[in-house]
């Protein structure tokens, strides 16, 4: 009896917050109107591809289509057919190994461009830096891939004729047909490329910090080294933990473009071949496409896991994504 009147208690407060949350969205129509599309976009291309993933426990046939509960089940058989693959060890192994030099390397490489862009003052040569780094993300891999090519290359490569005119070398070197040079070259092309734009949110997150902070630290005398160790890092610590969350949940996310652009050479394989090169040759291109799907939900499950557990351990510091 007690909780019934409770309930009924609640009832016009629930009533209230609902009224207020539709008048909100009729005032704020314009806003809400352009979130529409994105919306619509990530159902279209997010959610309902996600209905051919059951295709994983299937011998699919592409001519049944749209018709997909005509195939076979098939159970677990394309998974264990994975684990059981002679290349499967060599997968993981460069999938992980990858991942983590992009990472290590990759993930504090934006925090330290935004935290020295912080310190400019000169405003025009900030915004010229700023311009010169954001740069790169707007090219295509396609176009990244050239350039890198063009200045590794044994003819005319601009770094061989450097390094050759330094006298570091004698002869060119095949940087891009050699296994032990693949990685470092991989890791700073994506560096090099995505670090202006990463460094976006970070300086957006700087920016909101409490400037009497900085006023009360020079008073007391502290360095610029000093204001960024105890008031900066800390103060974006939020963000930044939020992005390692994401950052390693995609850990078995090596990459695809990249790869598959910069490892033309076949010589490269043993230390190239990652699960999404490997999906996409196996799977589209031996039409081995149940096989490819159980391939892709498997690190899809991974990825999951792997992100609830660094979910896990960040909600002991405060921030977490949930």
């Amino acid at each position: 009896m007690q909780q019934a009147n409770i309930d009924q208690s609640y009832q016009p407060l629930l009533k209230k917050r609902k009224e207020n949350a539709f008048k909100r969205f009729i005032k704020q129509w314009d806003v809400q109107l352009m979130v529409f599309p994105g919306i619509i976009l990530v159902f279209i291309f997010s959610y309902i591809p996600m209905y051919g993933v059951i295709t994983a426990f299937m011998d699919y046939d592409l001519f049944t289509g749209a018709r997909i509960f005509e195939n076979d089940w098939v159970g677990f058989k394309h998974f264990e057919r994975f684990f059981n693959a002679p290349e499967f060890e060599r997968l993981i192994r460069n999938t992980i190994i990858i991942s983590l030099l992009k990472f290590i390397v990759g993930f504090p490489a934006p925090i330290i461009l935004a935290l020295l862009l912080n310190e400019i003052r000169h405003l025009i040569f900030k915004r010229v830096v700023q311009t010169i780094t954001y740069l790169p993300y707007f090219l295509s891999w396609a176009i990244v891939g050239g350039m890198v090519m063009a200045m590794l290359s044994t003819e005319n490569g601009s770094v061989n004729m450097l390094l050759q005119g330094l006298g570091f070398i004698d002869e060119p070197i095949n940087y891009l047909g050699e296994q032990k040079y693949f990685w470092s070259i991989l890791v700073t092309t994506n560096v090099w490329k995505d670090i202006g734009f990463n460094s976006i949110v970070f300086l957006a997150a700087i920016a909101g910090v409490d400037q009497h902070l900085y006023e009360a630290a020079d008073i007391d005398g502290a360095s610029k080294f000093k204001q960024i160790y105890l008031i900066t890092l800390p103060s974006i610590m939020p963000v930044v933990i939020i992005f390692m969350i994401l950052a390693i949940g995609n850990l078995l996310n090596a990459g695809f473009e990249d790869i598959l652009i910069l490892a033309t050479n076949p010589g490269l394989r043993p230390v190239s071949d990652v699960i999404d090169v490997y999906v996409y040759r196996v799977g589209l291109g031996s039409h081995r496409y149940s096989y490819g799907v159980a391939i892709g939900l498997f690190r899809a499950v991974v990825g999951i896991i792997l992100l609830t557990i660094a979910n896990y351990l960040a909600r002991r510091s405060g921030n977490s994504l949930w």
